[in-house]
């Protein structure tokens, strides 16, 4: 005697909802938030000065692109301070991961309380606002205020609570077999960070990268009281010198030209590396 097998009742399968509901959501919430001051900074960066003076939504009655953004170029200084922002940012980029995930490696791996207080103390940097005075008077006794190197190692020591913080919990949540197995082939420990640890935290570490690059670059409060003359200035200082230059009648036009070029690289950089940083979000999700 045979039975027939027994078979489950199908069940109807659920209509995924559209979630164009919550999109057309989000872009009412960030069209006047996002959309709309883009639209006026860049649209008024095309008037005249006249025009642009009482900043709106219309379309330029006469055109000046090639004119505004010719005059920002050359009277703004904008190649040079270009080239100071990058001279700035790779550096302190490179230095900041290195010596974060560094002292992360040593956070997470060590029950010492010395070092553990070092971890808090080096995390709270994040938000303890600017010692400025005492800064400039370090670098003065150095021989460094004013120049690019003062300034690159403020930004470094004052960026790495950043790469730590973020670093450290990820480390923890790690098995550490892979450490083990490399140690028991021989590997020194410069060798197991670098072969090891770094690629396992690349996807926490691109996104802190991100994340760093914008600080970086928008950094203003230091580089207003650390660096000295235009020739040293970065793109924001850059800006600033350049909009306080006419104090009677400010050309805005021109200052929206400005803050166009000076957030073109960080955009073209967005637009390239969005993909990579979601990415490196959810990969890390699924690691930790």
């Amino acid at each position: 005697m045979t039975t027939a097998p027994l078979t489950r009742p199908l069940r109807p399968r659920r209509r995924r909802r559209r979630p164009w509901p919550t999109y057309a959501a989000l872009t009412l919430f960030a069209l006047p938030w996002v959309v709309l001051p883009l639209w006026i900074l860049v649209v008024n960066s095309f008037k005249s000065q006249g025009e642009a003076s009482t900043p709106s939504l219309s379309w330029p009655t006469s055109w000046h692109v090639i004119d505004n953004y010719r005059t920002v170029i050359d009277q703004g200084h904008y190649l040079t301070s270009l080239v100071n922002s990058l001279i700035i940012t790779v550096p302190v980029i490179l230095a900041v991961i290195l010596l974060g995930t560094m002292a992360a490696w040593a956070y997470a791996r060590s029950s010492s309380r010395g070092l553990r207080f070092a971890y808090y103390a080096t995390s709270v940097s994040i938000i303890l606002p600017p010692a400025i005075i005492p800064t400039v008077w370090v670098l003065t006794q150095l021989g460094i205020q004013g120049t690019h190197l003062g300034y690159l190692l403020t930004l470094v020591g004052t960026r790495l609570g950043v790469v730590v913080f973020l670093t450290t919990g990820y480390i923890r949540a790690l098995p550490d077999d892979y450490e083990e197995a490399a140690q028991l082939d021989g590997a020194s420990k410069w060798r197991i960070y670098w072969s090891v640890i770094l690629p396992l935290l690349s996807p926490v570490l691109f996104t802190a990268a991100v994340m760093l690059v914008i600080n970086v670059w928008n950094d203003f409060l230091f580089a207003l009281f650390l660096l000295r003359g235009e020739g040293a200035a970065t793109l924001p200082l850059s800006l600033y010198q350049f909009a306080s230059a006419s104090v009677n009648n400010v050309s805005w036009n021109l200052v929206f030209a400005h803050v166009v070029l000076t957030s073109l690289p960080l955009l073209v950089a967005y637009i390239v590396l969005q993909r990579r940083v979601l990415s490196g979000l959810t990969d890390g999700g699924v690691t930790g």
